[in-house]
């Protein structure tokens, strides 16, 4: 008969606090391990934001490929992505962060010049950009 096997939380279900994992076993020999070890950084992931890395990897990093798989326009995969890199404390330095912001206006102006995105849908990418007009 096997075990099933849960996802450990993230979060202290009563403070919200951030939960530490004090013991690991093996089920095939029975070893038990105890102490304080650090928890996988993607483990704390929401099932929503740990869905959407799994298809970002599936996809190579290539938004076009996301926005397919997952039936979702560019803004919203851009909107997704920052909600990961944040969700794992991956968010870039201020100057970083205006840069990418600059190449993503220019990919948005680029599909728009290219004809992958209408007008109206390149105009409200533009808009969802952090510091867009």
């Amino acid at each position: 008969m096997s075990i099933k096997s849960y996802n450990a939380p993230a979060q202290c279900p009563v403070c919200g606090g951030s939960m530490q994992v004090t013991g690991l076993k093996c089920p095939g020999c029975g070893t038990e391990l105890k102490g304080s070890f650090s928890p996988c950084r993607f483990c704390s992931l929401d099932e929503k934001n740990l869905r959407f890395v799994e298809v970002f990897l599936r996809c190579r990093g290539s938004i076009k490929e996301v926005e397919r798989a997952m039936g979702v326009s560019y803004p919203t995969v851009k909107n997704m992505l920052e909600a990961a890199l944040s969700a794992l404390r991956l968010d870039e330095d201020p100057a970083l962060r205006e840069a990418r912001e600059e190449e993503d206006r220019q990919e948005i102006l680029s599909r728009l010049s290219q004809g992958e995105l209408s007008v109206d849908a390149a105009v409200e990418a533009l808009k969802q950009l952090k510091g867009g007009k």
